[in-house]
């Protein structure tokens, strides 16, 4: 900005800079502030000058951050000043402080507009900039078309057309009605054959963005977008001052490609050649280069020009040469275009078969696997998946299955349905089909879903040849001393079917595989016992005449299991005892599954019904999960009647269970006259085992649950505006006092501890100390007057959220100089809940009246007691609590690298007791805690957490409670902890004086370490 003749504008920034810390530069503003506003109110007589004097300062003030809530009209009024230093201040100032809903901007408009229409081309050009940067529905209906006489007029310079151009495509985005088509084709037609590159790159922005809501109105542009792109490629006929590292305006190329792709194809064949021609020199001429600036261009131009012949549907021989020429980028360090590369290969096996070239690429897309970039990997995933046949399954599924064991958590999931995918559709030979599976879930266990091993059992079923290779393979599984249920479950169901096929084998008579099964039985959960008893039940029918010796020891199991508490298990036990009395006859009612009808595959239905995950909607769904996770107000999950939603009888504090791995679905069998006949509980388009094998509650996804508890509305416990209000961020607070130390920092120690400094400022300190007991708490609040004056007006309102019943004492009006006082406070927990309780307080100094917003920190695991439990005690509970909403699991990633022992002390300061020993892997972390609340009885809570070494960043928690809210609630409270709150493992803040408040003298300036950035 021009200074020149401005003293005083001058004296003011010298003035900042010299400031030795933030304190003495907010003074130092706060003062000219007051000037300015004096000026502006008591002499109405201000010279266009010296209002361009204060409305720069009003500038400069808004650039350092601080706010300006007033002296925009004279901003406005200055636009229509008839020099052009007032002029242009006007018009920054009021694009910079207004946006485009402020009621001052109708005041402007006319002034605009007779600039706009004016002969003027300063003046017009400081209008268009103005009204392309603010935009707004009244500008668009106002000034359209005058903005459009300005791009065809033939009068202008290129300089005003350009910026009509782009400011035309601001208002048409903000109201696609400023622009009438009828007419308006021809002269965007005319736009495209400008020779000034300037106006040429503007118009073709506002092209694409008018051929994309509409291209039939514009297929006269089509020819003339070809001519632009033989113009730059072919010709190179452009200003030198339009070339980017050699390349002839790389940014208009791609403009162009992008408008061509809105139209469905191209019918010239003349057309259609020029442009192929141009495409085949783009892609003949691109290459990686040294040169990180050209290479950004170029590629910019060259995987633009690839979408377009992917679009087009080139012939073979040119997607030949684009899968040649992306196979060499996917081999490059750089990380950017190797991806670029993955993306499009994956995009041309969508729409051409090209699938015999890029197989060439396999060796380098199984290496991209490996790649650091997760995103790079889930490309190569999603490129292997894609290009998989007959002739290359077995290497692909292989490298996989390899994969599979190093692959992050966030992958495994999608890794193991694809590979169980592949497998079907492209298996060799069903053997092999049944070594993959068994693999599969040997190796990720966790992250197969039910429909994986019903798949597998249904071939085994309908084929049987297959079978007695299948129930071989099951038989040498359960050799291995530990393997995953759904492991157990499978090889459980494939030997109680067909295990009389290996009579003959070494270690596989009837009493040898009833031994090797029953020992899994203590390990695996309640949902798993169903489906073990009918195995015994099976195999007790294949030794007809009966062993008695085995006889009786199954019938004890079944005597055993009579008196369980879990219905289904209870009534299998009963009615399998009762069948296994009747000899002989008991092959027939326990006769073999007969064959499944030919149906479609759950398998193959779940990846048909699959997204996409592409760049753009996997930064959708990150974003999505972030405020989610961000969120603070959390709608109670609860019946229609409003009471808590408890399932289960917990007559002790200390009732725990839960089985070694719990990660896969929770199921349940129902028997038949001895064979297992169940109706799908979803819909008749399910997988037939699943309907046979029908989940009392099945466990989603990882993060799958996550939205569950705001499904609900209009419920009681939806947070009412107080709440809403009680979440101020403490940053948008505007003060002329600052507070001294980090508000939030000081929030989340208190979190950790019970006693420390909530607020201080340069007048007061406010301290806590507090006492929790079961479902109640009683904080102090500690009010200390820093000053030699007294503070004044002193107010003290409490903003509860709906599960926190508080009481405040009354708060005295005045706290003497340099004195304290203690305002008691009571408060009860009615339900479980993140909601955070607020003080609005505020005081008066002098002239300064002070209002903060402050979280107390009565927060969920203030209700919580630890509890120690034993794997006596646990692992009943947790196998009793079968997912959602009562367990609910979700993959966290972003976490803050803790070691075990440092996560240990996190989740001790939080009241949540590590158990250790209860989980066989030492990677993995099992804690206990009981949530107390007036609604509900003591809760007992059972956390898991499953880490990876190779990335600390991430890992899984199962979280388990009897109350569906309170797992919700818990979950979330435990992943704020672990990812969005960095200084949750500092120490915290010190207690509060006991005594006098800390001498002002003696604090630290928070200005003077800003000091050597101003």
């Amino acid at each position: 900005m021009a200074l020149s003749g401005m003293r005083g504008l001058s004296v003011f920034i010298s003035d900042i800079r010299n400031c030795q810390n933030k304190e003495q530069e907010r003074l130092r503003v706060d003062k000219e502030l007051g000037n300015i506003r004096t000026r502006f109110k008591s002499e109405k007589g201000l010279t266009h000058y010296e209002k361009k004097k204060y409305v720069w300062k009003m500038l400069y003030i808004y650039m350092l951050g601080y706010d300006v809530d007033f002296g925009h009209m004279e901003a406005v009024s200055l636009i229509s000043a008839p020099k052009y230093p007032e002029k242009q201040v006007g018009y920054i100032v009021t694009s910079s402080l207004l946006n485009e809903n402020h009621d001052f901007l109708r005041l402007a408009i006319n002034a605009v507009r007779n600039d706009i229409i004016g002969r003027n081309e300063t003046f017009q050009c400081l209008a268009l900039t103005m009204v392309g940067n603010i935009g707004g529905r009244e500008f668009a209906e106002s000034l359209a078309p005058d903005v459009q006489k300005l791009l065809i007029s033939s009068s202008c310079r290129p300089l005003v057309r350009k910026k009509a151009a782009l400011c035309l495509l601001r208002l048409y985005r903000k109201n696609p009605d400023v622009i009438n088509i009828d007419g308006w084709a021809d002269r965007m037609a005319q736009l495209l054959d400008e020779r000034d590159l300037g106006v040429l790159t503007s118009s073709t922005s506002l092209l694409v963005a008018l051929v994309s809501n509409n291209h039939e109105a514009y297929w006269s542009c089509l020819p003339k977008c070809v001519k632009i792109l033989e113009r730059l490629a072919r010709n190179q006929d452009i200003p030198q001052e339009y070339t980017y590292y050699g390349i002839p305006s790389p940014w208009l190329q791609v403009k162009a490609m992008r408008a061509l792709q809105y139209f469905p194809t191209i019918e010239d064949p003349n057309v259609r050649r020029s442009l192929f021609e141009v495409l085949q020199r783009i892609l003949m001429g691109t290459d990686v280069v040294k040169n990180v600036n050209k290479n950004n261009a170029s590629h910019a131009v060259l995987f633009e020009a690839l979408a377009l012949v992917m679009h087009l549907d080139a012939e073979k021989e040119m997607m030949s040469q684009c899968v040649a020429l992306l196979g060499k980028f996917i081999a490059v360090r750089e990380p950017n275009i190797r991806y670029l590369g993955l993306e499009n290969m994956s995009r041309m096996l969508m729409v051409t078969d090209v699938q015999d070239i890029i197989k060439r690429h396999q060796a380098q897309i199984i290496t991209s696997l490996k790649d650091p970039d997760i995103s790079i990997r889930r490309r190569a995933l999603d490129l292997l998946y894609g290009m998989c046949d007959v002739s290359n399954a077995k290497d692909i599924v292989e490298e996989l299955l390899q994969y599979l064991s190093a692959a992050d958590f966030a992958m495994r999931e999608e890794l193991s349905l694809k590979a169980a995918i592949l497998a079907e559709k492209f298996a060799p030979d069903l053997s092999w089909y049944v070594d993959v599976i068994l693999q599969l879930i040997d190796k990720a266990g966790d992250f197969v879903s039910d429909d994986i091993w019903f798949r597998v059992v249904q071939f085994v079923t309908n084929n049987e040849d297959l079978q007695p290779y299948a129930a071989a393979k099951a038989r040498e599984y359960l050799d291995k001393p530990a393997i995953h249920e759904t492991m157990v479950k499978v090889s459980a169901y494939l030997l109680g079917e067909y295990s009389h096929l290996l009579a003959r084998r070494p270690g596989c008579s009837p009493k040898e595989i009833f031994s090797v099964i029953h020992e899994k039985l203590p390990t695996v959960s309640t949902t798993t016992i169903p489906i073990l008893l009918s195995t015994y039940a099976k195999i007790l029918m294949h030794t007809q005449p009966a062993d008695p010796d085995l006889q009786k020891v199954v019938w004890a199991i079944f005597s055993k299991y009579e008196s369980c508490i879990d219905v289904e298990i209870q009534q299998r036990a009963i009615e399998y005892f009762a069948l296994s009395r009747k000899g002989a006859a008991l092959m027939d009612i326990l006769a073999e599954m007969p064959k499944f009808p030919e149906r479609q595959s759950a398998l193959l239905k779940k990846a048909e019904d699959a997204e996409v995950d592409s760049a753009e909607q996997s930064a959708i769904k990150l974003r999505a999960q972030q405020q989610m996770s961000n969120a603070l107000i959390v709608t109670d999950q609860r019946p229609a009647n409003g009471a808590p939603q408890i399932v289960g009888e917990l007559s002790l504090v200390k009732i725990p269970s839960m089985s070694d791995d719990d990660t896969s679905a929770d199921q349940g069998l129902s028997q038949a006259n001895g064979t297992l006949t169940t109706v799908d509980p979803q819909s008749a388009s399910g997988d037939l085992l699943g309907d046979l094998l029908g989940p009392l509650a099945i466990e989603g996804p990882p993060g799958a649950v996550q939205s569950e508890p705001n499904a609900v509305s209009g419920l009681e416990g939806v947070p009412s505006s107080a709440d809403y209000a009680a979440i101020v961020p403490v940053g948008e607070q505007t003060n002329t006092v600052q507070p001294i130390g980090n508000i939030n920092e000081r929030f989340y120690a208190l979190c950790l501890k019970d006693s420390g400094v909530l607020y201080e400022d340069p007048n007061i300190q406010i301290g806590i100390k507090a006492e929790w007991r079961v479902h109640q708490g009683r904080l102090v609040l500690f009010l200390g007057n820093k000053n030699t004056s007294p503070l004044v007006s002193v107010r003290a309102l409490i903003l509860p959220p709906v599960h926190l019943k508080i009481e405040l004492s009354l708060v005295p009006e005045t706290i003497p100089p340099r004195a304290q006082v203690q305002c008691p406070l009571e408060l009860m927990n009615l339900h479980p809940s993140r909601d955070v309780a607020v003080l609005d307080f505020s005081y008066k100094f002098g002239t300064n009246m002070v209002n903060v917003k402050l979280r107390l920190p009565a927060v969920l695991n203030k209700f919580l007691q630890p509890i120690s439990v034993s794997a006596e005690e646990f692992f009943p509970q947790w196998r009793s609590l079968t997912g959602p909403p009562l367990k609910l699991q979700e993959v966290v990633r972003g976490v803050r690298p803790l070691s075990l022992i440092e996560m240990t002390n996190v989740f001790n300061s939080l009241k949540l007791t590590v158990c250790p020993g209860l989980d066989p892997n030492p990677n993995n972390l099992v804690a206990s805690t009981t949530f107390y609340s007036e609604s509900t009885r003591p809760m007992l809570c059972l956390i898991r957490i499953e880490t990876d070494p190779a990335d600390l960043t991430q890992l899984r928690m199962t979280v388990a409670s009897g109350d569906p809210t309170l797992t919700f609630e818990l979950k979330e409270f435990i992943k704020e902890q672990l990812v969005s709150i960095p200084t949750a493992s500092r120490p915290p803040a010190p207690a509060p004086p006991a005594a006098q408040p800390t001498n002002p003298a003696a604090l630290t300036d928070p200005g003077a370490l800003l000091a050597g950035l101003l």
